[in-house]
């Protein structure tokens, strides 16, 4: 143990210093990391020592044997996948989240924190376009966010089939039938296996992988009487596209199903008079999810399930003990798989209030202007083609043959100026560019393009 007298703040002070020092290198260093993880484990003592450490000797150990293993994602620069970085706001209040260190699960426990998640829900859900009276889950993360809307749409599509899955489970349940664009998301079938509901029945998308309307009225008219979920998307990970929801919901709540949205970093497009557009229709839904620490730059940890029926979502993730101290109201834990968790919902609030309703729709819209200044960079490099409509966040082009993309990813990471990463897509190695930092400016573009242009010629 500790000595009781140990000092609380030294090593706060030294970890402020270290992180400073972190946040000052981005600009100018390189994305990548300068040491592998072998390398990193090398310096690391592999013997836990007998006795205890000052916490400001402890906090100097991990900064300078782990920054040289970091990589620059929270820079203007990092373009590899759909993660966004910290706002100042949002980091900020994430600090005050660990020193707080509050269990944010009863409402009468942490009112504090149980005001700020009643608050930020509210403005979320309208922010949003979304039925008023929704209820938000904060949780870990996209993945967490839609296994706990599907969550709700299980229990809630076999309820109205007459089956109770709290009390009975699945065994000998009816099943559920759940129907996902041929381009989905790999998290919403990681989700249904999670909840023992086995892989999703695919329906056709289209070249920008957006799933066919008719191809789903198809699908649903030919069930087999199981309760349904309808999966749509929100931004495919690849070409940033959005399905056609008011077509795709109308369909399937014309059969019965439940409707889930999956937007993780596209539903903020409805936070955007300019974008706005691209989710019409989806405030129909039943469910969303998005995940803040993309389009809206919090730090991890911090999912938004979105349910449309309180009581459905209370139904799928409420549980009692008679040591909890319950309010008639219903408890933050109620929304959400965990019951001790930390005050997620503090520095979405934070960065809400930082930017008001006009600053995240800058937020959306610089992401968008980005995404096509890159897509037509791309296009004057010679041999390269852009394979999707850039209609929001996200570019996917292709070098030549496969082997000459990939060359071309290999060299944009040896050259360290930018990280863009390596997919495959209609068949095709592509090289990604996501965009989804708030400290990404137009010189960003510019210097990642000339790279672009120099692993291109090479």
């Amino acid at each position: 143990m500790q000595p009781i007298g140990v000092d609380r703040t030294a090593g706060l002070d030294r970890a402020h210093e270290h992180a400073v020092a972190w946040l000052d290198s981005l600009a100018d260093r390189p994305v990548p990391p300068r040491l592998t993880t072998d390398e990193v484990l090398a310096r690391l003592d592999p013997v836990l020592q007998d006795g205890p450490l000052d916490p400001a000797v402890v906090v100097d150990e991990l900064a300078a044997t782990c920054e040289p293993g970091l990589t620059a994602m929270p820079g203007g620069r990092f373009f590899g996948f759909v993660i966004g970085g910290a706002h100042p706001a949002a980091l900020a209040a994430d600090w005050l989240v660990s020193a707080w260190d509050q269990n944010t699960g009863l409402r009468m426990l942490t009112p504090a924190h149980s005001a700020i998640e009643e608050t930020t829900e509210r403005w979320l859900v309208d922010l949003l376009g979304l039925p008023g009276g929704s209820a938000v889950g904060f949780v870990t993360g996209g993945t967490m966010a839609n296994f706990t809307c599907l969550a709700a749409a299980r229990d809630e599509v076999l309820r109205r089939a007459g089956w109770d899955v709290a009390e009975r489970g699945l065994v000998g349940s009816p099943g559920v039938r759940v129907l996902v664009g041929n381009e989905r998301h790999d998290t919403i079938d990681l989700s249904l296996r999670y909840l023992g509901l086995g892989a999703p029945e695919p329906v056709a998308a289209d070249e920008q992988g957006r799933i066919e309307p008719a191809a789903l009225v198809s699908a649903l008219e030919a069930g087999d009487g199981r309760p349904t979920v309808v999966c749509l998307q929100a931004g495919n990970v690849h070409s940033g596209a959005f399905d056609d929801f008011d077509a795709a919901v109308t369909a399937a709540h014309d059969a019965g199903a439940w409707v889930h949205v999956d937007g993780a970093f596209g539903l903020f497009a409805g936070a955007s008079p300019q974008y706005r557009h691209l989710v019409a229709g989806a405030d129909r839904a039943d469910s969303w999810s998005t995940d803040a620490h993309k389009t809206l730059n919090v730090p991890y940890d911090c999912g938004l399930a979105i349910v449309r029926d309180r009581a459905a979502l209370r139904a799928a993730m409420g549980m009692h003990g008679d040591y909890l101290i319950y309010d008639a109201v219903g408890e933050p834990f109620e929304k959400v798989p965990e019951l001790s968790r930390r005050g997620r919902s503090v520095p979405v609030w934070a960065v809400l209030r930082a930017l008001g309703r006009d600053g995240v729709a800058d937020l959306v819209d610089g992401f968008c202007d980005h995404a096509a200044a890159f897509a037509e960079g791309m296009a004057a490099i010679e041999g390269a083609e852009v394979l999707n409509d850039v209609v929001f966040t996200q570019v996917c082009a292709a070098f030549g043959d496969d082997d000459r993309t990939r060359g071309v990813v290999e060299a944009m990471l040896a050259d360290g100026t930018a990280w863009t990463s390596g997919s495959r897509w209609r068949g095709r190695a592509v090289l990604r560019v996501s965009v989804s930092n708030w400290s990404t400016t137009l010189d960003d573009v510019a210097t990642s393009l000339a790279a672009l242009h120099r692993a291109a010629g090479r």
